[in-house]
C-alpha cells in the first residue's frame, strides 16, 4: 500500500523535438497536479502551436496507480494512433501529475498508422528520457486552534519550518488554516506541543 503512495513527478517542464519523414514532432512535457492542471496544460501548448497540424495529449493528473484521473485526446489524428499509445507510454512510467502534448507539424509525407503509433510513442519516450524528476511529497491540510496569547509561539513554528497560512480567523480562539510536507507533521505536531503546553486543538483531513 506505502509503494501506491510513493512515485516521482515532473520537477520543471522541457520541450523535446524530432523530424520524422519531414513531419516535425514537439513534445511538451510538465507538472500537472490535478485534472484542471492538466486540461489548462494542454490549452496553453495548444494556443502557443496554434499553427499546427495536432496537437495529441496525454495526462496522469495524480497518483500514477490512480486511474481516475487519466485522460487523452487525438486532435484530428487517426484515432487511436497518438493519444492512447502516449498515455500507454506514461503508465509504463509510472509517473504521476504529468502532462504530455506532441505537437506535430505536417511535413507532406503520411505515415500510415503504425508509422503514427511509433512516432508519437517514440517523442514521449524522448521527451520522459530528459525529464528531470522529483519525489513526491504529499501535502497536508490542517486547522490549528489556540488561545491568543499563544499567536506568536504558532507562528514562529510555522515559519521555522516554511508553512504555508491558507487561512486565519479570530473568534473565541484564533484559527489559523495550514498546508505543509506530510513529512513534517511529526516535527509541527511536537514543536506545537511544546510551545504551547499542549493547549491547542488540530481539525483535519
Amino acid at each position: 500500500m506505502s509503494s501506491h503512495n510513493t512515485f516521482k513527478v515532473p520537477s520543471k517542464t522541457i520541450t523535446v523535438t524530432q523530424d520524422i519523414k519531414g513531419s516535425k514532432f514537439i513534445t511538451t512535457s510538465g507538472r500537472a497536479e490535478d485534472r484542471i492542471k492538466a486540461k489548462e496544460f494542454i490549452e496553453h501548448i495548444s494556443r502557443k502551436h496554434k499553427d499546427a497540424t495536432h496537437n495529441c495529449y496525454a495526462f496522469i493528473a495524480g497518483n500514477p496507480y490512480n486511474t481516475a484521473d487519466i485522460g487523452f485526446g487525438d486532435d484530428g489524428e487517426v484515432p487511436g494512433t497518438a493519444g492512447k499509445p502516449m498515455l500507454s507510454v506514461l503508465q509504463h512510467k509510472n509517473i504521476g501529475e504529468i502532462a504530455v502534448v506532441v505537437t506535430r507539424y505536417f511535413g507532406g509525407t503520411k505515415l500510415g498508422t503504425g508509422g503514427l503509433v511509433r512516432a508519437y510513442t517514440s517523442s514521449v519516450q524522448k521527451a520522459l528520457n530528459k525529464l528531470p524528476l522529483e519525489k513526491y511529497q504529499p501535502i497536508r491540510t490542517l486547522t490549528i486552534s489556540f488561545e491568543y496569547q499563544y499567536e506568536n509561539s504558532v507562528r514562529q513554528i510555522l515559519n521555522m519550518y516554511e508553512v504555508r497560512i491558507k487561512d486565519a480567523n479570530y473568534k473565541e480562539e484564533v484559527n489559523i488554516t495550514i498546508q505543509f510536507y506530510e513529512s513534517l507533521f511529526d516535527k509541527i505536531l511536537e514543536d506545537l506541543k511544546n510551545y504551547l503546553s499542549g493547549k491547542f486543538k488540530l481539525v483535519g483531513e
